[in-house]
């Protein structure tokens, strides 16, 4: 690692964000990834997946062994601003529609849509039935 390392802003990081130039923060450093691409175990997508943000979590999730950590060394291209990268996002759920605990109405429909063709299907019968000719 070099004494005076390079520091780079989160914009600049999160730019770098394809499979031919992919960056990553972790731990507070910045690290191009892009020669690895090809050779990452879990493919590319699970790289390209975890820029844009800090990927410590990512990183550290998969429990990764020591030999990887140290072939990270290589990749290393300088540390992050901390003051550049958001703060961490938080989760809000999808907009749902309001639970209808009145569903009388779409279980009349779905009855009907069940019992109108069986009676068509009755008045059919019953009509062929007692006019036969015998």
């Amino acid at each position: 690692m070099a004494s005076d390392p390079k520091v780079h802003i989160f914009e600049e990081v999160a730019n770098h964000n394809k499979t031919k130039d992919c960056w990553l923060i972790i731990s507070g450093k910045v690290y191009d990834v892009t020669p690895f691409m090809d050779d990452h175990p879990g493919g590319d997508e699970v790289l390209l997946s975890a820029t844009g943000k800090d990927a410590t979590n990512d990183f550290e999730d998969v429990g990764h062994s020591d030999s990887a950590r140290e072939m990270m060394e290589k990749y290393y291209i300088g540390e992050i601003d901390p003051k550049t990268v958001p703060a961490k996002r938080t989760y809000i759920p999808p907009q749902q529609t309001p639970y209808n605990p009145d569903k009388t109405p779409e279980f009349v429909i779905k009855i009907l849509q069940f019992l109108v063709p069986l009676l068509i299907l009755g008045l059919a019968i019953a009509v062929r039935h007692y006019t036969k000719k015998e």
